[in-house]
């Protein structure tokens, strides 16, 4: 028993020395500082943020029965605003963007329909997207007035 006893405090204080720790070595690459490019917005994509925040507001106020109040011309730089791919700007862009203009200046002169011309906006914007840039489809929709 005591040899047993031995045995278990000899094997402990084996375990507990310090073993000697390694550095690693350091590659030439990890020291050198990485640079990330920073994604920037082209003005577009910009302004589309931009009217999209403004158009969840609109669509509140719609569904609650607030007022909206007028037109947002910042909304017609849609014409000269720069694209992210500039060859992106033509006759079939300009077609969705000016369907999208008129339903959204129905929205304001037209109090009766509000809620057929916003969704209407929204379309126009769905069908630009579907022939150019997918990717923000789904967020799209989630501005429909149901």
């Amino acid at each position: 028993m005591k040899k047993l006893l031995l045995i278990l405090v000899i094997i402990g204080l084996l375990s507990c020395q310090k073993k000697e720790q390694k550095t690693p070595k350091t590659d030439s690459s990890c020291t050198k500082e990485k640079k990330f490019d920073v994604y920037e917005l082209s003005e577009m994509a910009s302004l589309m943020e931009q009217m999209y925040a403004y158009n969840l507001q609109i669509k509140d106020r719609i569904v609650k029965g607030d007022t909206i109040g007028k037109y947002p011309e910042f909304f017609n730089k849609l014409f000269t605003a720069k694209l992210t791919d500039a060859t992106d700007k033509d006759p079939f862009f300009d077609e969705k963007a000016t369907a999208y203009i008129k339903a959204q200046k129905l929205i304001y002169s037209d109090s009766k329909n509000v809620k057929l011309h916003f969704n209407e906006g929204v379309t126009a914007c769905i069908t630009c997207h579907e022939g150019k840039c997918g990717g923000p489809i789904p967020k799209i929709k989630k501005l429909f007035i149901k």
